[in-house]
């Protein structure tokens, strides 16, 4: 069954404006069923959570379909998905909880390929704890980050190591499982950023050996926000500041003040339009998460074909760095221009309706680390939406600019 795009691009309103959107790593566009859903969810009774009146149950039935979603989506366990304002604060609250179980001298491992949430909240909590802080540094000349880079790090005093599951930079996907096992080899919990990885790869939260796995609805057509995940038992263990009268269940103990329950629904509602782009069995007994791998098959095919013609079409241009390079990435570019500025580009683009945005994108280290310091590149991101039409109209655009 062929991945049909032309069907997929015309759930998305926003669409119909003419832009062509390679803006996708910063957040995607919404398709009118998650649209619909935040808008049902909102017209219905709501009230907190309870089993008597209408609005009762409905927001208790919200919160369970949404963590029942994220689950499928995440390859985790309903009782250990936490919902949170966005990604960066659910790291800086589980980096304070879990700093408060380390002593001075012990320490953590970052990497320079990350956005700076997963760096910043643990450089922080250590200083305050007086934990050492030890940096994993990628290739430059290949953007790969090296599970024996990371591991060169590791100690025995080692108690966590925070690593991006892609970068949202130039799209690498490091060996996640790998750094998992000398992870936990030296006693340490393993942090994920699945921010950007999640819009394009299906995620396992077992498979990769994450303890904790962070992502961001609005990256994969969702409403703004940030999940977490992580094995119910290991919550258990954590004691986060809240207040005295709320629940210490888990996972609501990490969730502080009433749930907004509109932007669950829509959650919920993105997840099953990821699901619906999969190949649905033949006797139409396919679960969702069997849907949602199936799904991320075929958006990852689709991807990978348009990366490829806008790297070759590149290639052809002359003048441009592609710093994207690892072996396995995302579809994900970023380009800077021999003698010219890629603010510049982003601006001659905008006039012919595509939108690539220029910048280090919150990855300051990385960008730092490959030689544009705060400027950064040309970020080309690519969603399920995208089409040839759209590679042609950025490559015209590009041809156009250095031209």
């Amino acid at each position: 069954m062929s991945y049909d795009v032309s069907a997929v691009r015309a759930q998305f309103p926003a669409l119909r404006s003419g832009t062509a959107h390679f803006d996708g790593p910063g957040g995607t566009q919404t398709p009118a069923s998650v649209v619909a859903a935040i808008g049902e969810a909102m017209s219905r009774p709501l009230s907190n959570r309870g089993a008597t009146l209408p609005g009762e149950v409905n927001a208790e039935e919200i919160v369970r379909e949404f963590r029942r979603a994220m689950a499928d989506l995440l390859g985790a366990d309903p009782g250990g998905i936490v919902f949170g304002r966005s990604a960066t604060q659910l790291t800086y609250d589980f980096s304070r909880t879990l700093a408060g179980t380390w002593q001075p001298g012990d320490e953590v491992v970052v990497s320079r390929l990350d956005h700076d949430a997963n760096i910043r909240p643990w450089v922080q909590a250590a200083e305050r704890v007086g934990a050492v802080v030890r940096w994993a540094d990628f290739d430059p000349a290949t953007g790969e980050l090296s599970p024996e880079a990371v591991g060169a790090q590791l100690t025995g005093r080692t108690r966590l190591v925070a690593v991006t599951g892609a970068s949202n930079l130039i799209g690498t996907r490091p060996d996640i499982p790998a750094i998992a096992r000398l992870a936990h080899g030296a006693g340490a919990l393993l942090y994920v950023d699945a921010v950007h990885l999640t819009a394009h790869r299906a995620v396992d939260l077992d498979r990769l050996g994450a303890d904790f796995l962070v992502c961001s609805p609005y990256k994969f057509f969702g409403p703004h926000h940030g999940v977490l995940a992580a094995r119910p038992e290991l919550l258990g263990t954590l004691r986060p500041d809240k207040l005295a009268p709320s629940t210490d269940a888990v996972p609501e103990r990490f969730e502080l003040g009433t749930l907004p329950y509109e932007l669950m629904a829509g959650t919920r509602a993105a997840v099953d339009f990821v699901a619906e782009l999969g190949t649905v069995a033949a006797d139409g007994l396919a679960g969702r998460r069997e849907r949602l791998l199936s799904a991320y098959a075929a958006i990852g095919s689709h991807e990978t074909a348009l990366r490829e013609s806008i790297e070759k079409g590149v290639r052809d241009l002359g003048g441009v760095t592609v710093h994207s390079r690892a072996a396995e990435r995302t579809p994900t570019l970023l380009l800077t221009f021999e003698g010219r500025d890629a603010a510049d580009a982003h601006h001659a683009l905008a006039r012919s309706g595509v939108h690539a945005p220029a910048g280090s994108f919150y990855a300051l280290e990385a960008s730092r680390y490959l030689g544009l310091e705060e400027s950064g590149g040309l970020r080309v991101g690519l969603s399920a939406y995208n089409d040839a039409d759209d590679v042609e109209r950025l490559l015209t655009g590009l041809a156009d600019f250095l031209g």
